[in-house]
């Protein structure tokens, strides 16, 4: 009995020997406030966070300069953007407060509703000679290391050999779940991660009626962005007697739906002026309304998509008639009219500027 007891004690010490020169990841978590991208350190146990993070930078400061031990942060956000922006301020207060440099991080930033950033990394829990700094290593490490028992315990410590892996398992699993409970998940970072700012577009629609239109939209948020399209044209043609000009100014407010922030609804505003003559008689007037707008944008790629959109509402157009005469406009009365029904339609192009 004392030969195997003897014997099982070499092999458990030469697991945790082997175990202490393995390399550790240890993990640190930073939360958000939902929607906001400012870095609160006071904010739900931060400061004890970032407190334990500077601890273990300090103690492997030149190999993380070095490029040897690189800290990887992933920034958690319902946009890209806004997890770029987290990730960089967490980046700037340990660049401030470690005097790191930008060359230290390997930023990843995940579109999934998370109000979080991780700071995780690898660091070689190795002895030293230093009992006491090893066993801090050991408490900062995400997974902890199990105690060998005293040889000179009773015989019946062999049945402890078990208890102190499973309570290894269940620290180790419970520090795993921390993280992994917060995260909910990560998915489709590569489908859901477009970014959202400014974008320039143009209605393929108006430019087939030799309507040249351009537009401009700016992304607040993931779920809001506002737009202002705006279309001129005027061609005169059988010696200046037919005439097609037309000038349209149209805002618009939209609200974006769903996971991916594709589909929208939104309202809208049309103003413009218009000078038609197809005929003997000429129209030239002012056009004012409005309505409620919806559509999807199609992803080609990160920087282009196709939007399909269309507007129903009302506009009302007050307009003269005319007919020319000599080359003289000569007044036929005036009318108005008010339309109901479909008041916008847009195959646009949509290019991502930033």
């Amino acid at each position: 009995m004392l030969k195997k007891l003897m014997f099982l004690s070499v092999v458990f010490l030469f697991e945790v020997c082997m175990a202490a020169a393995q390399e550790h990841d240890t993990v640190y978590l930073f939360r958000f406030k939902p929607e906001k991208d400012m870095f609160y350190v006071p904010y739900s146990g931060n400061d004890a966070e970032l407190a334990r993070l500077e601890s273990c930078v300090e103690r492997y400061k030149e190999k993380i300069l070095s490029g040897e031990v690189p800290l990887y942060v992933d920034g958690h956000a319902s946009t890209v953007k806004m997890a770029y922006t987290r990730s960089n301020r967490v980046k700037s207060e340990l660049i401030l407060r470690c005097q790191l440099m930008e060359s230290c991080f390997i930023t990843r930033n995940h579109a999934d509703n998370g109000d979080y950033v991780t700071v995780s990394f690898t660091v070689p829990v190795a002895g030293n000679g230093d009992e006491e700094q090893d066993k801090r290593d050991k408490d900062d490490v995400a997974v902890e290391e199990p105690v060998a028992p005293d040889e000179t315990d009773e015989p019946d410590t062999s049945g402890e050999i078990g208890d102190v892996e499973q309570n290894t398992l269940d620290r180790q699993a419970d520090n795993r779940t921390a993280v992994s409970d917060e995260r909910q998940l990560v998915d489709e970072e590569a489908d859901a991660g477009q970014k959202f700012g400014l974008a320039v577009y143009a209605n393929l629609l108006r430019w087939a009626t030799l309507t040249p239109d351009l537009g401009i939209e700016w992304r607040i948020n993931s779920n809001v962005g506002v737009a202002v399209k705006g279309s001129w044209t005027s061609w005169l043609w059988d010696n200046k007697n037919r005439r097609y000009a037309l000038w349209e100014i149209t805002p618009e407010v939209r609200w974006y739906l769903g996971k991916e922030r594709r589909g929208y609804v939104g309202a809208m505003y049309k103003a413009g002026s218009f000078n038609y003559k197809l005929s003997e008689q000429g129209r030239q007037g002012d056009i004012m309304g409005g309505g409620i707008t919806g559509g999807y944008r199609l992803r080609l790629n990160n920087a282009l998509s196709v939007d399909f959109s269309v507007g129903i509402g009302c506009l009302h157009a007050a307009y003269d008639k005319y007919v020319v005469i000599g080359g003289t406009r000569v007044l036929r009365g005036g009318d108005h009219k008010n339309w109901w029904g479909p008041v916008d339609a847009g195959i646009t192009l949509v290019w991502q500027i930033f």
